[in-house]
């Protein structure tokens, strides 16, 4: 009975089209938003600010880059690890080659630079899509682990592609406590979050949902594939290049290009499936699945085996834990094919019918 809109009047417009027009959604989302910005920071350890918070906002940022493009545009790409790559190393050239160079202004110049990738290698969207546009997007991921091997120039003249950085500030504030790192990746995520929900839900997001359900009738009504197409590539190129440089630039500290393997490629794309296609909630659940879960499988399943007497080797628990993982995506896509948002959106559906039956 709490989850109603009874005597929720809208009187205008723009307070019918407002993000959360209930007013239940808007005290959750306020209520999350200071957990995440005040409670954490008061109860966190450093523990779990480097291994579960910071992972989980980056990543978060970047399945949301990714479900731009895939979920509301509908193109299938397996680049993304080339774009977070492409991110992290354009900031790294501002950030060594300018002095002074501010470390916001930074992250916007990496993410150009993988907008203006991600532009080039979504050309071939204007002609192919489905299996052949993920294998064209695969291209950028080869091309990339090339070219920060190849081109010593784009890793400051290192020969192995690693490099770092050190003494990162923010407004004159440095950034060398975990609690710091974490507050800013929030920061940037909730900006860029709440930017990419209002664009997805304007004229450009209406255009990218047109294309991704049937791109010939979309061009029948008027709207240009070609424009449609690219600035899908080149938004989710970007909010991927930022995340790519925050996982390099904040997270990792020095970095080589495995680090941006096509292995995150996949598991961003993982991301967005079982999260939801299509939904901006759906990429902070899927980021949660994918970082954490694998966290919990390995104190899980030790404990497991003390339990029953069978001790496990680290390999064992290693194997066992990537099984159990597996396993459990394909459960997931069995069971709810559109992803956790959409049992959200069930359960949210349900909750302002309770308890009537219909």
């Amino acid at each position: 009975m709490l989850y109603r809109e009874n005597g929720q009047f809208k009187t205008s417009y723009r307070s019918d089209q407002q993000i959360f027009p209930i007013a239940q959604d808007r005290i959750a989302v306020a209520l999350m938003l200071a957990a995440a910005f005040v409670a954490v920071p008061l109860l966190a350890s450093e523990y779990l600010y480097t291994s579960i918070l910071i992972p989980f906002v980056i990543m978060s940022l970047a399945a949301l880059g990714v479900n731009v493009l895939v979920g509301y545009c509908g193109q299938i790409s397996l680049g993304s690890g080339a774009f977070m790559a492409v991110g992290a190393y354009g900031a790294y050239n501002f950030f060594v080659r300018i002095p002074g160079m501010p470390l916001i202004a930074t992250l916007i110049l990496g993410g150009l630079c993988a907008m203006f990738f991600g532009i080039l290698f979504g050309l071939p969207s204007l002609r192919v899509k489905g299996l052949y546009l993920a294998v064209a997007t695969l291209a950028a991921q080869f091309f990339s682990d090339w070219m920060f091997l190849r081109i010593q120039w784009l890793t400051n003249d290192s020969p192995s592609g690693s490099v770092s950085v050190t003494k990162l500030k923010v407004l004159g504030m440095a950034l060398d406590t975990p609690m710091a790192r974490y507050l800013f990746c929030l920061t940037l995520l909730a900006v860029i979050a709440l930017l990419a929900k209002n664009l997805v839900r304007g004229a450009i997001g209406r255009e990218w949902m047109a294309i991704r359900d049937m791109d010939v009738a979309a061009a029948v009504i008027g709207i240009r594939p070609m424009y449609a197409k690219l600035s899908a590539f080149a938004v989710s190129s970007f909010i991927i290049g930022v995340a790519g440089a925050l996982w390099a630039f904040i997270h990792l500290g020095s970095w080589e290009p495995a680090a941006f393997s096509v292995e995150v490629s996949f598991r961003l794309l993982f991301m967005v499936i079982i999260g939801g296609m299509g939904s901006i909630m759906g990429s902070f659940f899927g980021a949660g699945f994918i970082v954490i879960l694998p966290i919990v499988l390995s104190r899980v399943l030790p404990a497991l085996g003390d339990l029953v007497g069978v001790e496990l080797s680290t390999a064992a628990v290693s194997h066992a834990e990537l099984m159990t993982f597996g396993g459990l995506i394909v459960w997931f896509l069995i069971v709810e094919p559109h992803g956790l948002a959409k049992l959200w959106s069930i359960g949210k559906q349900k909750l302002r019918l309770w308890p009537f039956p219909h």
